[in-house]
């Protein structure tokens, strides 16, 4: 069947009939519940602390139900093969692969990553946009922030034995920033700033990313057709998970996410989010409308923006272009944190960041109110915990009143009769079973999705896809306490504008039990204080607080066992929580894994030694190195370079390591006097078994 035409702002209309559709469905759900929720309360909403209960019920449930609702969106429209007013859906295909390319930049930025991962993701794009026959209109950037010369020296020699391999030197470049403004975006904005102009797109990815060549290539050819277009986001999917909790995260991305995110699509249309990577950017419009300002205000609202991406979103839509989400785009991935431990360190940067838009939304002008919908989505995200924790503090304190204090039979001062207050525990079920149905609904449309499309294969078979969203669904209810609990101390750490220490992620070391316990000891703490006074007060109350207070207590065990690596693997072996890659194969992957299995820096050293003893890998570091000037920073190289002869490398501080790596006369000094010194100095213990080989090395 052809695809319908559609004209390049008819999206508009289209968007905000299905935006007045989803506010009224949210609006008469939240309304009923609410309703029936004043009717469970023992006082019906009559006295200060119902009130509140009411209040933060509204507020969460409506959250709930704009996720149910999206949820439904996206089953309709797969049902439909896909929504006709998506962009992929506005060119049919023969002429999509017809239209010419333009030169774009593939830029990956890292600080602190994997260099084995991080290139190694890096070359097995490389390979398959080589494979399309397309590459010459591609050019990658490698964007390093990293400060630790052990892991930026590692970086430079990868990437030359990188080019080398495939041919790429004028293909792959490499950049590293010596000043770290602004976290990523900053990062971006410099080579924006040096070589922006030379390309016509970009293409962001993370270190973590992997995404095929056709994929880039349509990319760039639906940015071609679509001038108006200024962000175009993919769906990145989660893969190459090894821990039971990355399998979890990642068996549900892969299986509920294609529901989810042609819901969302189908909302936001043109106006939708930029995720930060995976996505392809037009270049003029954003260097010229998306810079970011510091914010002006107080506390955690000045400084840099942390959370750059929606914000560059909204400035580009508010620049008159469009911002576009296509689930369509297929082979677009990304990894999972290893643990929940690594996981609510991300969060915790996360929180500030998405907790600063709080400013743009309220203060931003001429920002489109779907990108201020996108701003309170992202803020909701971690601000729905501390409402829930509200929402339970509230519960404690209404039925330590009943339990305690005197009964209020005139909480109005202006009734005439007596309020007997009553509660009604199957009113209450009723409604407790309504919230969870609303949150599990669209798992199990995700689940009647994919046996309609013929995809319950790629996850092992229907059983197994059941079995493995059944567990997926356990795994979840022990983890949302614990989320909610860290993610309201996030918050209240954000608000107070504590400051945080930016880093590389954690992607592959399982938790041991003494970080478990220091990371989750308040918790446990607090929940089984709670959880006793709960039985100590009453006893239905303390079986009404269990499904909370229990993963709390147990957060350390869960949070090790999740993250062991032995259990997933083995899990995989039997067919559960499987991933339409691990079922079919993935070239990318298999790439991927031939890089990290074969990777190697020809070196026995340190990154920094072996930049000072390894010829080759001297005389390259050197080569990349610049000369300094001024009389007294070369005084205080020489001062370095003797302290690093005389008392070796473990004397330096990471900022005197950077000094000397920079400077190519100290690193060929250095070089020179190792090579020379005494058997039984620091240098000659590391050079004596290779002495005699040195001048096979050279």
């Amino acid at each position: 069947m052809e695809a319908p035409v559609f004209s390049k702002r008819s999206w508009q209309g289209i968007a905000s009939l299905r935006r007045w559709l989803l506010l009224f469905l949210v609006i008469v759900q939240t309304s009923i519940a609410t309703w029936f929720m004043k009717s469970v309360l023992p006082y019906y909403g009559g006295n200060a602390v119902e009130i509140g209960m009411l209040c933060l019920f509204a507020i969460l449930f409506s959250w709930i139900s704009v996720g149910f609702w999206i949820g439904v969106f996206g089953f309709f429209y797969r049902c439909r093969g896909g929504d006709p007013a998506s962009l992929m859906r506005q060119i049919d295909a023969a002429t999509l692969q017809q239209t010419p390319l333009t030169k774009t930049a593939i830029l990956l930025p890292i600080y602190h990553e994997s260099v084995e991962r991080s290139l190694g993701g890096l070359k097995a794009v490389y390979q398959s946009v080589e494979r399309t026959g397309q590459l010459e209109h591609f050019d990658f950037f490698i964007l390093s922030d990293s400060r630790n010369p052990d892991i930026w020296l590692e970086e430079q020699v990868a990437w030359k034995n990188l080019c080398k391999e495939l041919n790429a030197e004028q293909r792959i470049f490499y950049r590293r920033r010596t000043l770290n403004l602004n976290y990523k975006s900053g990062n971006v904005g410099d080579f924006l700033r040096r070589w922006g102009a030379n390309y016509e797109y970009m293409i962001v990815l993370d270190a973590d990313s992997l995404m095929g060549g056709d994929t880039l290539v349509n990319m760039v050819q639906l940015m071609q057709r679509n001038e108006q277009v200024g962000i175009l986001q993919t769906s990145p999917s989660l893969l190459n998970g090894r821990s039971l909790f990355a399998r979890v995260q990642q068996f549900g991305s892969q299986l509920y996410g294609p529901l989810f995110t042609t819901g969302l699509a189908s909302i936001q249309l043109g106006e939708a989010a930029f995720w930060g990577h995976n996505a392809i950017l037009r270049i003029k419009p954003f260097m010229t409308w998306c810079g970011l300002r510091k914010l002006p205000g107080r506390g955690l609202f000045s400084g840099p923006v942390m959370s750059h991406d929606f914000v560059e979103a909204a400035y580009m839509g508010r620049a008159g272009y469009e911002v576009w989400l296509e689930p369509g785009l297929g082979e677009s991935y990304e990894e999972s944190p290893p643990s929940l431990v690594d996981e609510l360190m991300r969060d915790r940067r996360w929180t500030k960041g998405n907790m600063q838009h709080l400013w743009l939304m309220f203060r931003g002008s001429r920002i489109r109110l779907a990108h201020r919908a996108a701003f309170l989505n992202g803020i909701m995200s971690y601000l729905a915990s501390p409402l829930w924790l509200g929402f339970l503090i509230l519960s404690t304190i209404a039925t330590t009143s009943l339990v305690l204090w005197p009964i209020n039979y005139f909480p109005d001062p202006h009734q005439l009769f007596p309020l007997w207050p009553e509660w009604d525990p199957q009113k209450a079920l009723i409604l407790i079973l309504t919230t969870f149905g609303l949150l599990f609904a669209p798992k199990f449309l995700a689940i009647a999705d994919a046996m309609i499309q013929g995809r319950s294969k790629q996850f092992g078979g229907k059983l197994k896809m059941l079995g493995s969203v059944l567990f997926e669904i356990v795994v979840s209810a022990l983890l949302a306490p614990i989320r909610m609990l860290s993610h309201s101390r996030y918050v209240l750490e954000a608000l107070f504008n504590f400051t945080l220490r930016w880093a590389g992620q954690n992607r592959t070391d399982e938790t041991g039990w003494w970080s478990a316990f220091t990371s989750h000891a308040p918790g446990m703490v607090l929940a089984l204080s709670w959880s006793l006074f709960a039985l100590w007060l009453q006893p239905m109350f303390f079986y009404w607080s269990l499904p909370v207070a229990l993963p709390l207590i147990f957060a350390a065990p869960i949070s090790v066992l999740l993250s062991k690596v032995q259990t997933g693997q083995k899990l995989r072996r039997k067919g559960w929580l499987l991933t339409p890659e691990e079922r079919s194969g993935s070239v990318l992957v298999d790439d991927l894994e031939e890089f990290q299995e074969h990777y190697h820096i020809d070196s026995d050293w340190p990154p920094f030694i072996a930049s000072i003893l390894n010829p080759k890998i001297n005389r390259f570091q050197i080569a990349m190195a610049r000369d300094t000037k001024g009389e007294a920073r070369l005084a205080n190289l020489k001062a370095l370079r003797e302290k690093c002869l005389e008392e070796g490398a473990d004397a330096l501080t990471t900022v005197e390591k950077n000094r000397l790596a920079k400077d190519a006369n100290s690193l060929r000094w250095l070089h020179e006097q190792a090579w020379r010194s005494p058997p039984e100095s620091y240098w000659g213990r590391l050079l004596n078994p290779r002495r005699r080989a040195r001048r096979t090395a050279l």
